[in-house]
């Protein structure tokens, strides 16, 4: 049965440089990198020492605070590296990769009888946990919490972003084996939503609550889902994963090998080739940045898309829940009188002296300049008309700021994640980072009320 969201708050960045639904084999990468930057809140216990062979799916560290909790390597290989920060604090862990790569093999388990014991175990040891995230706080899950429900975006409406109808093509098996165990975790729903007009390859999946979504960005963010369907209070817990990590959790159901192989759409005006590309989890941007080209010296390199995306260099690693690496125009330049006249290749909210309200579908090629400075918050209304969840963004921010527990709880910051104030971040003329703001005040809620 399908239920039907409809989206009217909310704005459509088109851009040019989409992906076109071509997909190459990517160069393999010599050395594979995990960021620890990507799995927020966890502390990590080395399990390994430099130097050490490792095989792919093979446990690098655990989480200091749930030792079941392991994060295993992407592929086999050496351990050529831990880099490390200030007060010894890890960052970065690089394996040199072998030519013919070996899998760390686990028992497959009967999906029809398994339990949800023997579920959580395999997935805790063989490395896939961490693609659960929970929310509130929008961490990775808690292993012994129980969610009122599981949600699945399988819509993008983020700008440039990977196409997941198109990425999931042919991955119904492994969808369908990962949909089964995770069903049992939860005595609620799995809901999963798709685009209103969308073949999806969700369609004949069982075990799913399927919801058709439509209207501008962010209607396929998994929040704004969320908030519609069924809204997260306190003492509650809800779990998300994104489309992709289903297909590795499947494959492992079916194969017993953590296979870290992804789909990303390489997009952006400065790509000569914009296209999709098949690698892993932490290899080298590089591999397949240059076998499409690019036309410009300088570029901003974004680690996910334009909204949500940490900057990255072209040497840099793909993220380990990213699909999308986007390159657009670095922004460095300044525009004289760029406040006081007409302006036709901007995209803005407002029409004063913008008219991008009257081409809604025409594409831009816009780069990284902020368009003017930090400033304090001006009160203009313009946050409440591109944010469709039921809550107060201004206001929220704001408690966030001044570290006001009581108001933070009151209005919702339980049932939101950074992502969902990517829009009120690009066209916030305060300058204000919002997103590092929510991330902020998720943590204080976390630290003071766990």
């Amino acid at each position: 049965m399908s239920k039907d969201i409809r989206i009217k708050k909310g704005l459509n960045i088109n851009l040019v440089g989409a992906a076109e639904q071509t997909t190459s084999k990517a160069v393999l990468s010599n050395v594979y990198a995990l960021n620890l930057d990507d799995f927020h809140g966890i502390v990590p216990k080395m399990m390994l020492k430099e130097g050490s062979e490792v095989k792919a799916g093979e446990p690098l560290f655990y989480n200091k605070n749930n030792e079941q909790m392991l994060f295993v390597s992407p592929v086999s290989g050496e351990l050529v590296e831990i880099v490390r920060g200030a007060r010894r604090r890890i960052l970065t862990l690089k394996i040199l990769a072998d030519k013919e790569q070996q899998y760390s093999a686990h028992k497959k388990i009967d999906l029809a009888k398994a339990d949800e014991n023997q579920i959580r175990e395999l997935l805790l040891k063989s490395g896939c946990w961490p693609f659960i995230k929970q929310r509130p706080y929008d961490i990775i899950a808690d292993p012994n919490a129980v969610p009122k429900a599981i949600f699945v975006s399988g819509h993008t409406t983020a700008p440039l972003a990977a196409d997941v109808d198109y990425v999931l093509r042919g991955k119904e098996d492994e969808v369908q084996a990962a949909v089964t165990a995770l069903s049992k975790l939860t005595p609620g729903q799995f809901h999963v939503c798709v685009g209103n007009t969308s073949t999806s390859p969700f369609t004949n999946i069982q075990g799913v609550t399927m919801h058709k979504v439509s209207g501008p960005h962010p209607a396929g963010l998994v929040g704004t889902q969320i908030n519609k369907i069924d809204p997260v209070n306190k003492g509650e817990v809800v779990w998300t994963l994104s489309p992709q990590d289903l297909v590795i959790i499947g494959e492992l159901l079916l194969t017993g090998k953590f296979n870290a192989e992804r789909t990303i759409a390489l997009a952006g005006s400065v790509v000569k080739e914009p296209k999709y590309y098949t690698t892993k989890i932490g290899a080298e941007i590089s591999t397949f940045l240059y076998a499409s080209g690019v036309n410009l010296k300088k570029f901003r390199l974004i680690n996910g898309d334009v909204l949500t995306g940490s900057k990255v260099k072209p040497d840099g690693y793909l993220g380990f829940y990213n699909n999308t690496v986007t390159a657009i125009p670095e922004g460095d330049d300044y525009e004289f009188f760029g406040w006081n006249k007409p302006v036709f290749n901007k995209i803005s909210p407002t029409r004063s002296l913008t008219f991008s309200w009257m081409q809604p579908n025409k594409k831009y090629d816009l780069d990284t300049n902020t368009n003017g400075e930090h400033r304090a918050f001006v009160v203009t209304g313009q946050y409440e008309k591109v944010f469709p969840l039921d809550i107060y963004p201004l206001q929220l921010l704001k408690a966030c700021m001044v570290k006001d527990l009581d108001e933070m709880e009151q209005l919702g910051l339980y049932e939101v994640a950074p992502e969902d104030f990517s829009l009120t971040e690009f066209i916030c003329i305060s300058k204000q980072p919002h997103q590092q703001i929510i991330r902020e005040g998720l943590d204080l809620l976390h630290q003071e009320i766990g």
